[in-house]
C-alpha cells in the first residue's frame, strides 16, 4: 500500500514537472507571437491619441520604428515561461484534487470534473499566476507607455523600472499597483480559458467517439484559439482598469485613488465603451497566441 502511494506521488510529481515544462515553452511562443498586438492594445487602453487599432499601429511604426512593437518584451519573455508554467501546473494540480474528491464521493464512477470544477481549477491557476504576472505586466506597461524620446524616458530598462516603482511607494503599493484587479482578471480569464478548452475538447471526443489524445493537432489549435477569445471576452474590462492603474502617475500626477475609483472614472468619462477600448487587436492576438500555447 505504501509503495503504491509512493508511486502515485512520484507519478503526480512527474506530471507536474511535465506540465510546468510545457507551460514554459508555450509561454515563450505566446510572447513572441503576441507582443506587437499587445503594445497597440495597451496604447489604446491608456491614451486617446489613436483613432483606431490600425491608426495606433501605423503611428507607432512611423514615429518609433518597427522595433517599438517589441518594447517591454524582455520582462515578459523572462517571466512568461514561469507564468504559463504556473497556470498549467496549478490548473492540473487543482484538477487532480477535484478528481480525487469526486472519486472518493463516487468510487464506481470514472474520475471526471464538472464544468464548474474546470472553471474553479482555471480560476485557481489564475490567482496563483497573479503573484508574478502583476509586477511583470506592470513593468511591461510602464516600458510600453513611456515617451519614445530618449531625453524624456522615465526608465532606462526593466531593472531600472522595478527599482523606481518600488522606491515610490514601496514594493506592494508601487511595483504591485493594480494587484487586486489583476487577481480578478486572472481568475475570470483563466477560469474561462480552461473551461472553454476542456469543453470543446470533451465535446469533440464524445461527438467523434475518440480519445482526447486522438484529436488532431489542428483541432487542438482551433479549440485553443477559441479558448483565447473566451478568455479576453470574459475578462477584458478588468484588463482595461489594470492597464490604466499601472500606467497612472505617482503623487500629484495620480488620476486614480484605487480600483473602484478607476472603474467609476472610466465609466463617467467614457461610458461602457471605455471598458472595451483595444479589444480588436486583443482578439486578433488571442487566437494565434492561445492556439500556439495549447499546441506547444
Amino acid at each position: 500500500m505504501e509503495l503504491e502511494e509512493s508511486g502515485a506521488e512520484v507519478g503526480g510529481f512527474q506530471r507536474t514537472l511535465k506540465d510546468l515544462f510545457a507551460g514554459a515553452a508555450g509561454g515563450i511562443a505566446q510572447v513572441l507571437l503576441g507582443q506587437p498586438f499587445d503594445i497597440v492594445k495597451v496604447r489604446l487602453q491608456t491614451t486617446s491619441q489613436y483613432s483606431s487599432a490600425l491608426d495606433g499601429a501605423t503611428q507607432i511604426f512611423k514615429n518609433e520604428g518597427p522595433l517599438a512593437f517589441y518594447k517591454g518584451t524582455l520582462t515578459p519573455l523572462v517571466g512568461i515561461g514561469a507564468c504559463v508554467s504556473i497556470q498549467f501546473g496549478a490548473f492540473h494540480y487543482a484538477r487532480r484534487r477535484f478528481e480525487t474528491r469526486n472519486t472518493e464521493l463516487s468510487p464506481t464512477t470514472p474520475p471526471t470534473l464538472s464544468y464548474g470544477q474546470y472553471y474553479a481549477s482555471g480560476a485557481f491557476a489564475g490567482i496563483a499566476n497573479s503573484i508574478i504576472s502583476g509586477p511583470i505586466e506592470h513593468v511591461r506597461i510602464r516600458m510600453q507607455t513611456q515617451p519614445h524620446d530618449p531625453a524624456k524616458r522615465l526608465y532606462t530598462g526593466p531593472i531600472d523600472c522595478v527599482r523606481k516603482l518600488s522606491a515610490h511607494e514601496g514594493v506592494l503599493a508601487g511595483l504591485y499597483r493594480g494587484e487586486a484587479v489583476t487577481i480578478l482578471r486572472e481568475a475570470q480569464a483563466y477560469g474561462m480559458w480552461f473551461l472553454t478548452f476542456e469543453y470543446l475538447m470533451n465535446a469533440d471526443a464524445a461527438r467523434n467517439a475518440v480519445k482526447r489524445e486522438e484529436i488532431p493537432q489542428w483541432k487542438v489549435a482551433t479549440y485553443g484559439g477559441l479558448a483565447g477569445e473566451a478568455l479576453w471576452l470574459g475578462s477584458y474590462p478588468f484588463d482595461v482598469i489594470k492597464s490604466k492603474m499601472q500606467s497612472d502617475g505617482f503623487g500629484e500626477g495620480r488620476k486614480y485613488a484605487g480600483m473602484r475609483d478607476c472603474f467609476a472614472k472610466t465609466y463617467q468619462g467614457e461610458g461602457l465603451r471605455g471598458f472595451w477600448k483595444g479589444i480588436g487587436p486583443t482578439l486578433l492576438r488571442a487566437m494565434p497566441v492561445s492556439a500556439g500555447t495549447f499546441v506547444v
